[in-house]
C-alpha cells in the first residue's frame, strides 16, 4: 500500500494507479525509487493492541520517509471499577454457560434422588474455582488499560 500528499491532503493508494501524470501507461510497473520520486511512499500499519490502543490519522514519517499511522491509547468513560464490574460479569456469563452443560446432570440425579459421579461434581468444582482465581486476578488490577485487556479462558468444545 502506498500514500501521497495531494495539496496537503494524504491519498491512500490500495494499489498503484497504471497512468499516472504524465506517464500514460506502465506507472504501476515503476520501481520504488521511481513511485518516491513521483511522492508515492509506504504506509506502515504499527502494531498496536486494539483492545486498549486505537490508530490516529494517517501523517507522514520523516524520519523513515513513509506514511504510517500514530498509536493512541484509548480512553475509557466507565470508572475502574465499573470496568471491573462489567469484566467480572462477563467472566461469571461465561463460567455459567460452561456449567450449564452438567446441570442437567445434577438436576436429573437430585430428582432422581442417584449420586451425582464425582468427576461431575470435580469439574463443577474446578469450574468454580477458576472463576473464583479470575474474579480475583481482575480486581487486582490497578488501571482500566489492565481490565479492558483481561483475557477471559477459552474453553473447549
Amino acid at each position: 500500500m502506498k500514500a501521497k500528499n495531494q495539496n496537503g491532503s494524504i491519498k491512500i493508494y490500495k494499489s498503484i494507479p497504471k497512468s499516472f501524470g504524465s506517464i500514460i501507461a506502465g506507472f504501476d510497473l515503476i520501481s520504488d525509487s521511481e513511485l518516491e520520486n513521483h511522492g508515492f511512499f509506504d504506509v506502515v500499519v504499527p502494531q498496536y493492541d486494539p483492545k486498549i490502543q486505537e490508530l490516529g490519522e494517517i501523517e507522514w514519517d520523516e524520519n523513515n520517509n513513509q506514511f504510517s499511522y500514530p498509536v493512541k491509547n484509548k480512553t475509557w468513560t466507565q470508572t475502574l471499577a465499573e470496568l471491573k464490574q462489567s469484566k467480572i460479569s462477563s467472566l461469571k456469563n461465561h463460567f455459567n454457560q460452561e456449567l450449564q452443560k452438567t446441570d442437567w446432570i445434577i438436576i436429573r440425579d437430585k430428582e432422581l434422588g442417584n449420586t451425582t459421579d464425582q468427576d461431575v461434581l470435580d469439574q463443577r468444582s474446578a469450574l468454580r474455582s477458576d472463576c473464583l482465581t479470575h474474579e480475583t486476578a481482575i480486581n487486582s488490577k490497578s488501571t482500566k488499560a489492565q481490565v479492558v485487556s483481561y483475557d477471559l479462558p477459552i474453553f473447549s468444545l
